[in-house]
């Protein structure tokens, strides 16, 4: 098709709509249920995804009068195994402290998800009744019946994000997800390439906006700290249990839940709970552990803003592990199906444009740097939680995400203005950033497509985890060039129709 001839979906709508004013006038709020804004001016939204957190993050979705959700979906109808992190946060969203209060445990599945959608909408009808929420098991079929979604937010395992994605920008929809954009390094590196073929609007809610890192960056730029050298992050990480094999007694499959569809492209395994809802994060197959947890939160705003554009050129790793009795001696465990319960990372990164060659620290599950001489000097111990940036000269020292960030020794930010002084409690971080996106076309920060050196990164972690060595990365070919069996590790064996 010529490519003055070519509409988007967001100006079909809008054309449609102008049309349709000129034939009738409707009060707003009897079409949108805001009472504000017209459907015309809304983002219509498809959530996949209606577990613990899909669920917890749904309210921001619903109240936000700009977007509409039209549909959601997962391969569970409902149970009520879920955790709520949240405070009965479905209940003050509904402003109904009886929701659901005769169900034993944390409910949650695409009936749950349709449930709170059009208990919310309903309150502003004059019936206190809404239906306009489709619900579906396969997202594949949600794609083919659903022509009006703008775009998806996929609240999914970390398995099955590129898959979704994949189709969904595949039929011109933009696309929000959880992180990581995959699991596996060779998908990412296709999912990024399918957001910049399409032109679709992406973004991974992983991003936001950090003060702390532009004072940093001031910082660094001043010289105060020399060239950067290491860079170190640390979480407590994982809060969930993580196993050294697989369960082998056999589960029946709980009514209602699709387990072929949720397994997505890992090839069949025997259904077990130990796989599923928040536990799913420390399996190779399913998560990424946590620094694909965590990591993103942290390091993809600040490669954006120290200007990490280049892949780190090796990764080693060394982690956990357990011990069983074997005739009376304790003997390691063999672990290559999950991460460990603790762990420690080096990336080697080349020079960027404006840094030298540096490397990057990972620590999980307890692990953390030795308190510097500098912490010591002030008589502290390294926080349970952290960012430390070293240089030739100096180092600044910040919460997990860089909160709150200063000078070492402490006592050096006496002679900085106050201004540098960042209270990170008192920052408002815009988590709506893709809605306003979408409604202008342009991309957001958080764009999949300056996101390939953070999945490149944290993708290249698990696979020096796995290889349990060194390994060396070139960027261009996409390659181990030290050991071949771990390219292995790269991509995954694809159950049949589920190739990527």
């Amino acid at each position: 098709m010529d490519q003055s001839n070519k509409i988007n979906r967001r100006e079909f709508i809008g054309s449609a709509a102008a049309v349709a004013a000129t034939i009738s006038i409707v009060p707003s709020h009897v079409i949108a249920g805001s009472g504000k804004i017209p459907p015309s001016d809304q983002i219509t939204v498809a959530n996949i995804g209606c577990g613990t957190q899909g669920l917890r993050e749904m309210g921001d979705l619903l109240q936000n009068p700009k977007v509409r959700v039209v549909a959601v979906c997962d391969s569970n109808k409902y149970s009520t195994g879920y955790i709520d992190w949240s405070a009965n946060g479905i209940r003050k969203v509904l402003g109904d402290d009886t929701w659901w209060d005769n169900v034993p445990g944390i409910p949650g599945g695409r009936d749950v998800g349709q449930a709170y959608v059009e208990q919310y909408y309903g309150k502003n009808k004059p019936a206190k009744k809404y239906k306009g929420c489709a619900s579906y098991e396969d997202f594949r079929e949600m794609f083919a019946k659903e022509k009006g979604i703008d775009a998806v937010k996929i609240m999914t395992p970390d398995h099955t994000h590129a898959p979704i994605a994949l189709a969904a920008m595949a039929q011109g929809i933009h696309v929000v997800t959880h992180k990581p954009i995959s699991n596996r390094l060779l998908e990412g590196r296709k999912v990024i390439e399918k957001a910049k073929e399409t032109g679709v609007i992406t973004h991974l809610l992983a991003w936001s906006d950090r003060p702390e890192y532009r004072q940093l960056k001031a910082w660094m730029d001043e010289g105060l700290i020399g060239d950067l050298t290491e860079i170190h992050n640390w979480s407590y990480r994982p809060v969930w249990q993580q196993w050294t094999k697989r369960p082998t007694e056999p589960k029946p499959i709980p009514a209602g839940f699709n387990w072929d569809l949720w397994l997505g492209p890992v090839p069949d395994m025997p259904y077990h709970p130990n796989y599923t809802h928040n536990v799913f994060r420390g399996w190779y197959e399913f998560g990424g552990g946590s620094v694909a947890d965590m990591g993103h939160y942290s390091l993809f705003p600040l490669f954006e803003t120290l200007g990490i554009t280049k892949s780190p050129l090796s990764a080693r790793a060394f982690g956990t592990t357990s011990r069983e009795e074997i005739n009376q001696v304790y003997q390691w465990v063999k672990n290559d199906v999950a991460f460990p319960a603790s762990s420690m990372i080096k990336w080697r990164f080349p020079e960027q444009a404006a840094l030298p060659a540096f490397d990057l620290f990972w620590y999980d599950g307890g692990m953390k740097p030795f308190a510097c001489e500098e912490l010591e000097m002030d008589g502290r111990d390294t926080p349970e939680e952290g960012l430390m940036l070293v240089g030739t000269k100096g180092k600044i020292l910040g919460g997990f995400r860089g909160e709150n960030p200063v000078l070492l020794p402490e006592s050096k930010m006496s002679q900085r203005p106050a201004s540098e002084r960042i209270d990170s409690r008192a920052v408002v971080r815009n988590t709506d950033a893709w809605v306003e996106a979408i409604l202008s076309g342009q991309q957001t920060p958080g764009s999949f497509i300056r996101a390939q050196t953070i999945t490149d990164t944290i993708n290249l972690g698990a696979v020096a985890l796995r290889a349990n060595k060194k390994v060396d990365f070139d960027a261009a070919t996409l390659k181990i060039t030290n050991d071949e069996n771990a390219n292995k590790f790269l991509t995954r064996d694809y159950r049949p129709g589920w190739e990527i």
